[in-house]
């Protein structure tokens, strides 16, 4: 799961939204004719001026250029053969005929270069695709919106603000307990100071090479992705003059009306999910403020005919397209099915319906597909609105898809029975066709692929061990066992795969095929990027049942990160976690700051850090 801590973290629950099923009236026929009146209207406008000039611009064959003035007298044309006056004049000139000529020629010139500047226009608005100039078209719209809200300069609807968490509480009894928590408190310090010399600014930190890094899921600008995602981490841990350094940069220094493209998922979770739980920790309005700014930047990316977003979208232009590498120019399940949370929360916040509504359209969709064997395939085109590739995954490409269903309901008050009865479905179909036993009895999540269960598991599909816990109360009184074991089950799988490593940290996936049980087979799986789903499930499972096991997991994976990533300009993820002497990625991932610490943090605290009930701990 790559999801960071998301909100609301806050003393209470917020209260249930109710917002009520949204209308779609049907009138995408009206949309499409309105799109095509448009596209015909600026055609025909460039043809007009094309064409115009030689119809009705002045020819030398036929009149001069006059002016009514003292050199020039203008007469009527006579005939001479027919003796009738002739609709055409001409000029007898004045001494200033030479200048007259000259003038006529500057412009006759200009004209002609007007010409062929809007003749390059019109072809090079024909060589764009549909997509791109209906983007066009609604960035202009969504232009004209935003300069109407600014003169209207109206603040953003006031809201209540939750009870804020803060650092309130959390403090563990136990000296041991409390030693440790404070060392994955420095651990944090080591990370962010180094980032803050190094790396200010940009998204990510390269600890060796002690420089800014990105990567091309944040486009080419310098956005801060580190320093957004940790926000809510340094609040929890109380590193209050950090988390006062990052608010500054965000007020003074982040910018969404950049040339740059960007993936929706990541920039939802990591920024707007960032943004919003800062908001809901500290009560400071800008980050209300920007998350908003830059919710109103990805809301171009679900201008596709089926309203599936794009995995990727101009902030600038609005244009939006997918990944070349996905089924068939494919949005992704887990990308497209990871917004739920923050669009409602926008909604909430801002008393504007149209993020719920953009993801309650995305539900409704899914809900009329038909599904294979009840899974949900984790390619679909935003075109045509079918499935790609037949292929379904817990861990990439679809993980947070069914996390977000579950926390949906938990987030209303769990009154969203339809999000719930979806995640239920979904979990069911799951645990039939792709969750089985290995011959050395590890319980796994393999993937489903073209009719065949393939017999491999990520590390991403690690956190559904703290999501069937989560996800336990709620399922029925004859399931709500079942889950919590398999939950268990599945953080041991997740154990072992840590444990059967020479660094003592998981793979990026590992097979179950005969003697092979939770090893990863190919070069290109050993690696580990300081990812958090393991430690993710053993703080659920802590939580629901304070098996002193995943307390003791967790330290394991502290000391190993400590040992082997742990460099003098930060934390770096390892190429081969089999190898006992590792080669470093240099690549300090946002999330091992926003999750990977945090989710640590929390295990070695008391229970009254983040609430005491699932609702809250799902939040997180």
């Amino acid at each position: 799961m790559t999801t960071p801590a998301l909100l609301p973290l806050s003393g209470r629950r917020i209260p249930p939204l109710n917002l009520g099923p949204p209308s779609f009236p049907h009138h995408r026929a009206t949309l499409r004719l309105s799109e095509k009146f448009i596209l015909l209207l600026i055609l025909s406008a460039f043809i007009t001026l094309c064409f115009g000039a030689f119809f009705f611009l002045p020819d030398s064959s036929k009149h001069k250029r006059f002016d009514l003035g003292l050199e020039d007298v203008l007469i009527p044309h006579v005939d001479a053969g027919k003796g009738a006056k002739n609709p055409g004049v001409f000029l007898i000139h004045g001494p200033d005929e030479h200048r007259h000529r000259e003038e006529e020629e500057r412009l006759r010139n200009k004209i002609r270069a007007d010409h062929e500047k809007a003749l390059e226009e019109a072809k090079e608005k024909l060589r764009k695709s549909r997509e791109e100039i209906r983007a066009e078209i609604q960035t202009e719209k969504n232009k004209v919106v935003q300069e109407m809200k600014i003169k209207e300069n109206k603040p953003l609807p006031p809201v209540p603000v939750p009870n804020l968490v803060g650092i309130s509480g959390g403090d563990p009894e136990d000296n041991d307990i409390r030693e440790k928590r404070e060392k994955i408190k420095e651990m944090m310090k080591h990370a962010w100071d180094n980032y803050r010399t190094y790396g200010w600014g940009h998204n990510e930190l390269r600890p060796i090479a002690r420089k800014g890094h990105s990567t091309n899921i944040f486009g080419s600008s310098q956005m801060g992705a580190t320093i957004v995602d940790a926000l809510d981490t340094l609040y929890i841990m109380g590193l209050h003059a950090e988390f006062l350094d990052g608010q500054k940069w965000i007020e003074d220094n982040l910018d969404f009306s950049v040339n740059s493209e960007v993936s929706v998922f990541e920039v939802n979770i990591r920024f707007i999910g960032g943004l919003l739980a800062a908001y809901y920790l500290s009560g400071e309005e800008i980050f209300k403020i920007k998350a908003v700014q830059l919710a109103e930047k990805l809301l171009p990316a679900f201008n596709t005919p089926t309203g599936i977003p794009w995995a990727m979208v101009n902030l600038k232009s609005g244009v939006g397209r997918n990944w070349g590498w996905a089924s068939a120019g494919s949005s992704i399940l887990a990308e497209f099915g990871t917004l739920h949370m923050e669009f409602v929360h926008l909604s909430y916040l801002t008393g504007d319906l149209i993020y719920y509504k953009k993801v309650m359209h995305i539900r409704k969709l899914l809900q009329k597909m038909d599904r294979p064997n009840g899974l949900y395939p984790n390619y679909l085109n935003p075109r045509t609105g079918r499935w790609g590739q037949y292929h379904t995954s817990v861990g990439g490409l679809g993980d947070s898809f069914y996390e977000y269903l579950l926390k949906a309901w938990l987030m209303s008050d769990k009154t969203d029975h339809e999000a719930r009865k979806m995640y239920d479905d979904a979990i069911e179909a799951i645990e039939k066709h792709l969750i089985k036993k290995s011959r050395g009895g590890l319980i796994f999540i393999g993937e489903w692929k073209n009719g065949h269960l393939e017999k491999k598991m990520g590390h991403l599909a690690c956190f559904a061990g703290g999501m069937f816990a989560l996800g336990a109360d709620g399922s029925g009184t004859d399931k709500a066992g079942h889950y919590l074991e398999l939950g268990a089950e599945i953080a041991r799988t997740c154990h072992e795969s840590y444990d059967r490593t020479a660094l003592k940290l998981g793979p990026e996936s590992f097979k179950f095929d005969g003697a092979v049980e939770a090893v990863a087979v190919r070069q290109a799986e050993k690696y580990y990027i300081l990812r958090p789903e393991v430690i993710e499930t053993y703080w659920y499972l802590w939580r629901f049942t304070h098996d002193p096991r995943y307390r003791q997991w967790g330290w394991e994976a502290a000391l190993a990160i400590e040992k082997y990533c742990r460099v003098s300009g930060g934390f770096s993820g390892v190429k081969d976690v089999y190898s006992s002497t590792p080669t470093h990625d240099d690549v300090q991932q946002s999330f091992f700051l926003a999750e990977t610490l945090k989710y640590l943090y929390l295990l070695f605290s008391g229970d009254d850090l983040i609430g005491s009930d699932e609702s809250q701990a799902g939040a997180v």
